[in-house]
């Protein structure tokens, strides 16, 4: 009997997520701006002086995760100031956990 995601050609919708979620964060400057942003709220320009990064690539970096819903942007002023999107988080959390179990014996 084939497992649940391999009962069709199409992967479903969540292990498609999934795979989404794992290639964004298997990237090294993105998961290490989330590692930043775990202890909190950052502006950009607290994130700069933690990479050794340009500017626009950090900026680059962070519209990926926005725009995947990893992260918030709160806008004060001048400064735009990022944190973890814990509802997704959360989300992302339970579904490769749930994936995982299936490989325990």
């Amino acid at each position: 009997m084939k497992p649940k995601c391999c009962s069709n050609k199409k992967l479903s919708k969540k292990f498609v997520d999934l795979a989404k979620f794992l290639r964004i964060i298997g990237e090294e400057n993105r998961l290490k701006i989330l590692c930043l942003l775990k202890n909190g709220e950052l502006c950009v320009c607290e994130i700069l002086e933690n990479l050794d990064l340009a500017q626009n690539l950090i900026s680059s970096h962070l519209k990926v995760l926005l725009d995947f819903e990893l992260i918030e942007l709160r806008q004060e002023w001048k400064r735009n100031y990022y944190s973890i999107n814990q509802k997704t988080f959360k989300k992302y959390n339970l579904l490769l956990t749930n994936f995982l179990k299936d490989y325990e014996k």
